[in-house]
């Protein structure tokens, strides 16, 4: 098998790992805010309704439904707009540049929810599973 044939057949499935370790990763944003898991001190004293209160809610439910493959292109695009929401908010005010701003994660995060919202969750996953 030459490597062009390899990489076509595992696509489809690394598609799967990164949108479930994606979503693993997008999760602990959404525990450390409302659960307090891990500890983060800024987020202490966090409101439910605040932006970052209702941030952390979506990051909880839209980090479990990645994981899952679940309603996978609709939550990939609500979470994609609420990182650019978050970017444009909390870190393009400290300057232009991503590096310095603290804001690549958020427009990393932005631009992989975009994917996802375009090019699906891939065979592992509740939605591939509803289609068969």
């Amino acid at each position: 098998m030459n490597l062009d044939a390899f990489a076509a057949s595992w696509a489809p499935r690394l598609l799967s790992v990164l949108r479930i370790m994606t979503g693993l990763l997008f999760l602990q944003h959404g525990t450390a805010k409302l659960f307090k898991i891990p500890v983060i001190p800024m987020f202490a004293n966090l409101s439910l309704t605040s932006l970052p209160g209702i941030a952390g809610i979506l990051e909880l439910v839209g980090g479990v439904l990645m994981i899952l493959g679940l309603f996978t292109r609709s939550t990939a695009f609500v979470l994609s707009g609420l990182m650019a929401f978050a970017y444009f908010i909390a870190h393009a005010p400290r300057g232009f540049w991503p590096i310095l701003n603290a804001g690549e994660l958020a427009v990393l995060y932005c631009f992989v929810f975009l994917y996802f919202a375009a090019a699906g969750p891939g065979p592992w996953s509740i939605d591939a599973a509803r289609k068969k």
